[in-house]
């Protein structure tokens, strides 16, 4: 079973294919990734069809695509799953969502409890508790770094790397600092063969976005002589 996977929920556009055997062994077919926050609409089509060339494959052939739903600034966010949910369109295959926070909970591999933590802008972190790199614990939340008790738990994400000092964090956070898309296809992959349901690949949104739409043009006074 062939699955593309890929993330622009954060600064990060990380795209992947993965491949599962019938007993549910994980392949990594081919991977690859940038960090640039204000170019997640030029560099997702040209990085997927990059890492389609290196896995040797074409779209045709992919049985699954799961996509990260965030939370994340809506811009990034929604080019990924518009991506998502054409390529499933135009190929008809099913299309899952990842919690962005859950790829990168997995992609820690830990056995122990701690916490993820993402960039929300506006000075909030998105972050969750984990008892480990499978296992959320509750839901995602979005909050100010200075408002939010840790627990003294490890702290995994650039959230947590941006808001240290304030987060009072003993040392550098645990790697990785952005989700990837080769976790993503794994944690998918994986959940599929469990027969568990995967998110709906709908944005996950925490608060309003930036964006407004405009109000109704101010009245002019015509002054007169």
């Amino acid at each position: 079973m062939l699955l593309l996977a890929f993330d622009t929920a954060t600064p990060a556009v990380t795209v992947a294919i993965g491949e599962s055997g019938p007993d549910g062994s994980f392949t990594l077919r081919a991977g690859a990734g940038s960090v640039d926050a204000r170019r997640h609409g030029e560099l997702l089509s040209p990085t997927i069809v990059r890492v389609t060339e290196e896995a040797g494959i074409t779209l045709a052939d992919l049985d699954h695509i799961a996509v990260g739903i965030g939370p994340g600034p809506y811009t990034g966010l929604r080019v990924g799953l518009a991506t998502a949910h054409a390529l499933a369109d135009a190929l008809g295959i099913p299309c899952h969502g990842v919690t962005t926070l859950d790829a990168l909970a997995f992609a820690t591999g830990r056995t122990t409890p701690f916490v993820a933590m993402t960039d929300a802008r506006r000075k909030e972190v998105f972050w969750a508790r984990y008892d480990d790199h499978l296992t959320r614990v509750g839901e995602v939340a979005v909050d100010r770094p200075a408002e939010l008790d840790t627990g003294g738990l490890p702290l995994v994400g650039d959230g947590a790397r941006m808001y240290a000092d304030v987060l009072g964090a003993g040392s550098e956070p645990v790697s990785p600092l952005h989700p990837d898309a080769a976790a993503m296809a794994e944690l998918a992959l994986l959940r599929l063969h469990r027969g568990e349901k995967p998110p709906d690949p709908q944005p996950l949104y925490l608060r309003r976005p930036d964006a407004v739409e405009p109000g109704a043009p101010k009245k002019v006074r015509q002054w007169v002589r």
